[in-house]
This record gives C-alpha cells, sequence and structure tokens, in this order.
C-alpha cells in the first residue's frame, strides 16, 4: 500500500498539484494532507486527483470550514482506517498520544519521522516552500513488516525530485 502524504500547501496550488502528481505517478492509491490548504483551489486539486483522499483543517483554512460537506476535510484530531491500520491525522501536533498505528501531522513545516512503541509518527513538511526553499512531501509505503518512508523533495522551480528512503521495521 502506498500513501502520498503531504501538508502546509497555504496559497501554493501549483505546488500541490505537482508534488500529488509526482506521488500518484510512483503509485500512491491514497492521499493524506495535513492542513493548511488556505484555498478551495487546493481542496479541489485533492478531490480531483482520482485518488482517495482525506484532510483536516489547520489553522489558516478557517474559511474553508463552509465547503467542508463538499470535501473530505474534517476538524483535528480525525482518525480512520486504511485497510487494518488506524491512523490520526491532525495539523497542529498536540495531540500525540501514541493511540493509533500512525499520527500524521504539519504545521511546523519541518519533515520529521519517528517510530516509537509500535507507533509511527510522521510529518511530511511544506508543500509551500516558505520556510525554507524545498518544496516537501512524502510517499509512505507500507508492506506486511515495514514502513519505507520515501521523503521527496526540490527547490520550487526544479524539475526535479530528490529523494531520501528511511524504513522501520514494524
Amino acid at each position: 500500500m502506498k500513501i502520498a502524504i503531504v501538508s502546509d500547501s497555504h496559497r501554493k496550488q501549483n505546488l500541490t498539484k505537482e508534488a500529488i502528481d509526482m506521488l500518484k505517478a510512483k503509485g500512491a492509491t491514497y492521499l493524506v494532507h495535513a492542513g493548511d490548504l488556505e484555498i478551495i483551489e487546493n481542496l479541489d486539486i485533492l478531490k480531483n486527483s482520482g485518488l482517495t483522499y482525506v484532510s483536516v483543517f489547520g489553522n489558516n483554512d478557517y474559511n474553508l470550514v463552509q465547503y467542508a460537506k463538499n470535501y473530505n476535510i474534517y476538524q483535528e484530531p480525525y482518525y480512520f482506517k486504511i485497510k487494518d491500520l488506524k491512523f490520526k491525522l491532525m495539523h497542529i501536533p498536540t495531540y500525540m498520544t501514541p493511540d493509533s498505528d500512525i499520527i500524521i501531522f504539519g504545521h511546523t513545516h519541518i519533515f520529521e519521522h519517528q517510530y516509537t512503541n509500535n507507533t509511527l509518527f510522521l510529518n511530511p513538511g511544506e508543500l509551500c516552500a516558505r520556510e525554507k526553499d524545498l518544496t516537501q512531501c512524502v510517499l509512505l509505503t507500507i508492506t506486511e513488516d515495514k514502513y519505507i518512508i520515501e521523503y521527496n523533495f526540490k527547490k520550487p522551480n526544479d524539475k526535479v525530485w530528490k529523494n531520501k528512503i528511511y524504513e522501520y521495521t514494524k
């Protein structure tokens, strides 16, 4: 199973679409957005991606609440399952109790990952390239016994994505 994980698009719909298209081309079948989409165009990109998707409201998404009934966007923390795995999705990392298999968050604009006590904590970094000159996202591959994190990044005007792989044994 391959899951595209993104966060912190802010108003950068071009970078959002580019990252999702790249992750989809790498085989993603699910899409998770950890908030701060800011504009309806970013919600449309998720909805029109052709992937099963879910997202949460970030601290800059108050204007999107009125559209919630038309999109898969929820208040944080949002719990959901994919196959037999339990996920907890939030924007601001304040609900970090390890009560799920995978906890996904954003807000800090920093890529980070940790596997502790059978829980994977994952922040995909920022799509918007606001805090640093990098667009960042993750392709999470889940096998029977491993979590494989493919961290993808590039400068916003570059054409070629670079990546690094991190693996955890379940």
